[in-house]
Order: structure tokens, then sequence, then C-alpha cells
């Protein structure tokens, strides 16, 4: 957690110091139970009327990241970040079993599950047409879920494939897969053999912040992975959104 405060930053001042305080909570700096630094201490740093610290205080008990002790001060709660291992989940579940991110789920006590939100032929974002390699206006398949833990939305889930794979298959109906697309597409003699993951922190669209329930202005990671099959044909494109303050990526090199 840096000490350093840029004085001429384009943030309101209350976003800047919840920016502050969230990165240290994250960041273990602000354990559980610890109280935050004091609103005097906040002015000093921040130069910052008590209402702004308030409103600053405010967005991070939304988070659900601290909490206030009536006449005792703010402190730091028990945060649910969790780490997930996206390279550990491109695979589908064997004979049809439990994915992989439900089964590591399972592992930390959690229970997960997904709500399948649309499935139609739609014509895709300009990067899912460009994997594919599509012509402008041409539609692919579009699955749209949202994936839970413990009841609660941890990430919305964009999954397009080229139509000649999907018509007339499991994939194109309106019903949960077992397996999920991969396993059909695996059964079909398409395994997948090589993901390319790209990840950005980005503002969320109406619909991920509704799905997933954002109570604030906070970033989503973005992951856009395209899966390459048999003579590295892209055989689908997925677009995972998670909650920026919820998830961290882990991967092993």
């Amino acid at each position: 957690m840096t000490d350093e405060f840029e004085e001429e930053s384009v943030w309101p001042v209350q976003d800047q110091i919840a920016a502050y305080l969230r990165d240290g909570i994250l960041n273990g700096d602000f354990p559980p139970g610890k109280a935050l630094p004091s609103s005097r201490k906040l002015t000093d740093r921040f130069g910052a009327a008590a209402q702004t610290i308030r409103n600053a205080i405010n967005m991070l008990e939304k988070e659900e990241l601290a909490y206030t002790r009536r006449g005792a001060g703010v402190y730091a709660r028990q945060h649910r970040q969790r780490t997930m291992e996206p390279a550990s989940y491109k695979n589908p579940p064997g004979d049809g079993g439990k994915y992989q991110w439900i089964t590591a789920a399972e592992q930390k006590g959690l229970a997960g599950k997904s709500d399948l939100l649309a499935v139609e032929e739609v014509v895709p974002p300009t990067a899912v047409q460009d994997a594919f390699g599509l012509a402008e206006g041409e539609k692919a398949q579009l699955r749209r879920q949202v994936l839970y833990l413990d009841d609660q939305p941890c990430e919305l889930v964009e999954v397009y494939i080229p139509l000649d794979l999907a018509r007339g298959t499991p994939i194109a109906e309106s019903r949960k897969i077992r397996g999920g697309v991969g396993r059909v597409l695996l059964d079909a003699g398409l395994p997948p053999l090589r993901c390319v993951d790209k990840v950005a922190a980005r503002w969320p669209t109406p619909e991920q912040a509704k799905a997933l329930r954002m109570p604030t202005k906070l970033p989503v990671l973005r992951q856009f992975r395209v899966t390459y099959s048999v003579d590295d044909r892209p055989i689908q494109v997925e677009i995972m959104a998670k909650a920026g303050h919820l998830f961290e990526l882990q991967y092993e090199f």
C-alpha cells in the first residue's frame, strides 16, 4: 500500500479515500477487526471534509469491507475476496460430472451453481468475430449464464460457438447441458487443446453490474478466452466478468 498521494487526481476525493482503504483491506494491511485510520488521519492525508470521509466509509460498508462501531470507529471486515485459477477450469468435466470450479469451491466449503440466462443466435462483439474469422454481420451461438458461490453471484459468462458447431446439438437448446458446451464439442471430436486468456480491468456494463449485484462503482475483471482444438481451430470464445473487489486470478507457469 503506497503512502504517496496524487493531489491532481481526476477521482473525487471520496473515491480516493475509499480506494486507499479498500487496497489496505484487500492486501491485509488492515486485517479483519483492525481499526481503519481515524477521520483525523484521513483529513490530514487527503484534506477531506468529514462528510467526504463518511461517504467513502459508506462505500466500503456497501461493499462489505468495513463496519462502524458507534463511538469506537470504523473497522475492517473479514472480506470475501477469493482466488480463482482459470487455467485449471478449461477442460470439460469427466463423464459429464461436476465442473472443476464447482469441485474447487466445494473443497473450500462453498456451494457452486449456475443459472442459464439466454441461448440465442447473435451477431457477436467484434473481438469474437475476429477470433472466429466471421464476416461482418455473421452470427454465432451465444449461451449466457451467471455463476454463484453460496447463492451470491460471482461471474457472468458469455460463451460463443460457431453456428456450424452448435446447430443441431444441445448447444443450441435452451437448457443446461450436462458437462457443458465443452463436453458436446469433445464428444464431436473437438477437444480443448489450447486456450489463450486476456484479462483486463473494465468498468462493468449495465448488464454485468446487475447480474453481479455490484454494490458501488467498482471495476470487474474481464477475462476473454479463446479455446482452440484440432488444427488450431477456434471452437469457443468466453467472456467472463467477475467483481474486482471479490476475486483475484492466479496462474502458475
